[in-house]
């Protein structure tokens, strides 16, 4: 059975840091790329980075771009979102996620929330 746990979220002031981490279970991790994405309220969900599986090659959008880091430890089967300089804008619930290879993400998480306070 495939599992994917965040941890990691909480309240943080603007400006602040985070650092969110998803762990995995059930599944070969290092033949799969790992996502973050995240919702928030009344919004749909968006992609926020990824880390590809052969784990060289990492991929950010651009609203997050120079605050945000991806990483992943193939050993631990863990995926790590270092979140810095947060924003309120940056206020929803982070979900990791696993793709096989290049395909598209076949198993989610949870999700856990960040409120980012002005």
């Amino acid at each position: 059975q495939v599992q994917l746990a965040e941890s990691g979220g909480g309240l943080v002031q603007t400006g602040g840091s985070l650092r969110l981490s998803c762990a995995v279970s059930g599944l070969t991790f290092s033949s799969y790329s790992m996502g973050w994405f995240r919702q928030a309220p009344g919004k749909e969900r968006e992609f926020v980075a990824v880390v590809k599986w052969y784990g060289t090659a990492r991929y950010s959008a651009d609203s997050v771009k120079g605050r945000f880091t991806i990483s992943r430890d193939n050993a631990k089967k863990m995926l790590y979102l270092q979140m810095n300089s947060l924003r309120p804008e940056d206020t929803a619930v982070y979900y990791c996620a696993a793709g096989f290879m290049n395909g598209g993400y076949d198993y989610w998480g949870q999700g856990t929330p960040v409120t980012v306070s002005s």
